[in-house]
């Protein structure tokens, strides 16, 4: 792997803000919009005046037109609660191009969460391999932040062989984040299949931002001869020949199926996708994908459901 000279990532990201579609402020020392009502500066309504009220909040032009006093409501920014899904198994130990997955999920990890923790926001994570092994809940400062980033940190084991149950850990997730949030899960998504509608149950009621990490030889097989491949979940071992021209197309057009496959599977579930390569750095990669959320966001405004 490359020697490391440039800092580190979150020395990078200036005055980055992370894109937001929903209304999920909800506590207060923030700024981002929420559904609340109270005073605020975005426009939410009008309401006829009743004893107790503020008077204050008294919308003077309609009062006067319509002869009967009535209060202008408003939007108040809020602070929102952010969790980060982070993937620690066996298959994240792969890279071919700059880095291990694992490194580009780690440098994500720590973007993402130094960003959403500005403004007032609260900042959680989920760890998980097979199984959810460690649950750190969401709290607000500078000195918050850096305890979750040194937690982030600290090595996880992998609890026993086989694949990643994703939709048993996405399940538990719906459980135990109650209010609406942002979720960012940051994984590979090589995990057994049928997670796919725990992923759309949470969509209802949450942001969810999808990282998938990826390596380009996970869709392109080199020609090096015969070689063993191991299944980083479970262990099992093959032997290829890779010289085999139509092996190798086989190979290729199998991981483009796949990865349709994926994609199609995400945004179907209302999740956006935040593409992670191994051949890139992650800020640039980062960059793009709040662009193109910025773009959406201003075509078509997502509300998120509480249902």
């Amino acid at each position: 792997m490359l020697e490391r000279t440039r800092p580190p990532i979150e020395e990078r990201l200036g005055r980055l803000r992370w894109p937001v579609r929903g209304r999920l402020g909800r506590h207060a020392s923030g700024d981002e919009r929420s559904r609340q009502l109270g005073p605020g500066l975005e426009f939410a309504g009008t309401r006829e005046y009743v004893p107790g009220d503020d008077p204050r909040l008294i919308d003077w032009n309609l009062t006067a037109r319509s002869n009967h006093p009535y209060i202008r409501q408003a939007h108040p920014d809020r602070g929102l609660d952010a969790w980060i899904l982070v993937d620690g198994s066996r298959s994240l130990d792969w890279g071919t191009a700059l880095q291990l997955k694992r490194d580009t999920a780690a440098e994500l990890v720590a973007a993402s969460s130094t960003l959403l923790a500005r403004h007032g926001n609260r900042v959680g994570a989920i760890m998980f391999d097979r199984t959810v092994q460690r649950v750190i809940r969401p709290k607000s400062g500078r000195r918050a932040r850096e305890s979750l980033l040194a937690e982030l940190k600290k090595p996880y084991g992998q609890d026993g062989d086989g694949v990643t149950d994703l939709a048993a850990v996405l399940a538990l997730v719906n459980r135990l984040v109650r209010h609406p949030s942002l979720l960012v899960v940051v994984s590979d998504f090589m995990a057994a299949d049928g997670w796919q509608p725990a992923l759309r149950v949470l969509a209802l009621r949450h942001e969810v931002v999808t990282a998938i990490v990826s390596d380009p030889r996970e869709s392109d097989l080199p020609d090096v001869g015969l070689v063993t491949f191991e299944d980083p979940e479970t262990g099992i071992q093959m032997d290829v020949d890779t010289h085999s021209p139509k092996l190798r197309r086989k190979f290729r057009e199998a991981a483009i199926e796949r990865d349709a496959a994926l994609r199609k599977a995400l945004r179907g579930a209302h999740a956006s996708v935040l593409e992670m390569s191994t051949s890139e750095e992650v800020l640039p990669q980062l960059l793009r994908f709040f662009r193109e959320s910025s773009a959406l966001a201003r075509r078509r405004p997502v509300a998120v459901r509480t249902a």
